[in-house]
C-alpha cells in the first residue's frame, strides 16, 4: 500500500510550487511546454491562433542548426510529437512567420549558398559574444508542406528578421544593402522594397504594432570612435555583437524614432501589447553575470516597467495570440539541468 502521507506532501509541494509561479509570474497562468529537446526559438502565431512557426536545432530531429517547423497547439503534448518541417533541412535558417492566408511561412535561409550548416566564426581571444549576420541568407516564402512557393529577396548580402504586418500589407526586415543594417519595408509580395531607419548600428527583430501603423525594434547605437570603428569592422565580417542594444519605435516610414528603453546592456525580441500601449522585451539589464534574460513590459513612453518573467535564466521571443489571451515565449526553465531552450506558452492576465 502507498503511504497516504507521501502523497499528502507530494500535493502540498505542488501547491506551493503552483502559488510560488503565481506570486512571481502573476501575468502567466496555465503554463504549459511544447517543445522537449535542442534550442527552440522564435515562435509566432497563425492568424487563426491553431498553430506556431518556429526554429529549432533539436538533434533528435536530424537537425545540425536552426531548421524550420510549424506547430499545432492541440498536439504539442509531449515530447513524442514532432511537429513538420517547413523549411527545406539544409543550410541554417532564421526567423519565420506566418502570412495572412494560414497556409504559408516565410523565413530566411543559407541554403542556395550551401545545403550545409554555415560555419561558426572562431572563437575570439576577447571571448566577446557574437551574433552571425550572414550574407547567404534570403527571404523565402513556403507552403505548410514545405515547398517553397517565392523568393522574396534575391541578392548577395543579410536579408532576414522579416515579420508581418497584422493589416496584412508589409513586411519588415533587416538588410545591410545600403552598408549598415537597416530596417527595410516591402509588400507582401516582395515589391517596393524601402529603408526605414539609416543610423549607424544594427537595427533587427522589428514586429508590427496591433494597428499596423508603427514599429518596435532593437538597435545598437555605437557612439564613440571605438565603438563604431569596431561596430563597421564586425559587420565587414558578417558579425554584430548584441550585448548593448536597446528598444526603439517607429512609424512604418520610419518617422517619428523613439528611444523607448534607456536600460544599458542587452534589451532585445520586443513585442507590443495587444492594446497597443505597452510594449514586453527580453533583458539581463539586471544581471551580475550578464546572461540572466527575462521578460518586462513597459509603457510606450518608457515609463512603468515591469517584470513578467522570474523563472530560470533566459525567457525571450515574447508573442501574444491574435485574440490576446495567451503568450508564447522562449525559455529555459523546466529542462532537467540541460542547456535546451524550449517554447513555452500562458494564458495571459493583465
Amino acid at each position: 500500500m502507498q503511504n497516504p502521507f507521501m502523497f499528502a506532501s507530494a500535493a502540498l509541494i505542488c501547491l506551493c510550487m503552483t502559488q510560488k509561479l503565481a506570486a512571481t509570474e502573476p501575468h502567466l497562468h496555465n503554463i504549459r511546454q511544447l517543445t522537449f529537446g535542442g534550442d527552440n526559438a522564435e515562435a509566432y502565431f497563425s492568424p487563426d491562433g491553431k498553430k506556431l512557426a518556429f526554429q529549432s536545432n533539436f538533434k533528435g530531429w536530424g537537425h545540425s542548426c536552426d531548421q524550420i517547423h510549424a506547430l499545432t497547439i492541440a498536439d504539442a503534448k509531449d515530447s513524442s510529437y514532432r511537429p513538420p518541417l517547413i523549411s527545406t533541412g539544409k543550410g541554417r535558417t532564421t526567423c519565420s512567420y506566418f502570412l495572412p492566408d494560414g497556409k504559408h511561412i516565410l523565413y530566411a535561409s543559407t541554403h542556395l549558398a550551401s545545403e550545409a550548416c554555415p560555419p561558426e566564426p572562431p572563437p575570439r581571444k576577447d571571448r566577446k559574444y557574437l551574433w552571425q549576420v550572414l550574407p547567404t541568407y534570403d527571404i523565402f516564402i513556403a507552403d505548410d508542406k514545405g515547398n517553397i512557393t517565392k523568393r522574396l529577396t534575391d541578392r548577395n548580402g543579410y536579408d532576414a528578421e522579416a515579420t508581418v504586418s497584422p493589416k496584412g500589407d508589409k513586411i519588415v526586415f533587416t538588410s545591410d544593402r545600403s552598408g549598415d543594417l537597416e530596417l527595410w519595408t516591402m509588400n507582401i509580395d516582395g515589391s517596393d522594397q524601402r529603408q526605414v531607419t539609416n543610423q549607424l548600428g544594427y537595427d533587427g527583430g522589428a514586429f508590427f504594432s496591433p494597428d499596423g501603423k508603427k514599429l518596435v525594434f532593437r538597435a545598437s547605437r555605437p557612439t564613440t570612435d571605438s565603438a563604431q570603428t569596431e561596430y563597421k569592422e564586425l559587420l565587414s565580417q558578417g558579425l554584430v555583437a548584441p550585448t548593448n542594444m536597446e528598444i526603439y519605435t517607429c512609424n512604418v516610414d520610419g518617422s517619428d524614432l523613439k528611444q523607448i528603453t534607456k536600460l544599458g546592456k542587452a534589451n532585445w525580441a520586443p513585442y507590443y501589447h495587444p492594446a497597443g500601449k505597452k510594449i514586453l522585451f527580453s533583458s539581463n539589464h539586471k544581471s551580475q553575470r550578464g546572461y540572466d534574460f527575462h521578460i518586462y513590459m513597459i509603457k510606450e513612453d518608457g515609463t512603468g516597467i515591469e517584470q513578467i518573467t522570474s523563472e530560470s535564466m533566459f525567457n525571450a521571443f515574447p508573442m501574444f495570440s491574435p485574440d490576446g489571451t495567451k503568450l508564447v515565449w522562449s525559455s529555459n526553465r523546466d529542462n532537467g539541468g540541460t542547456r535546451d531552450t524550449n517554447v513555452f506558452i500562458a494564458d495571459w492576465k493583465d
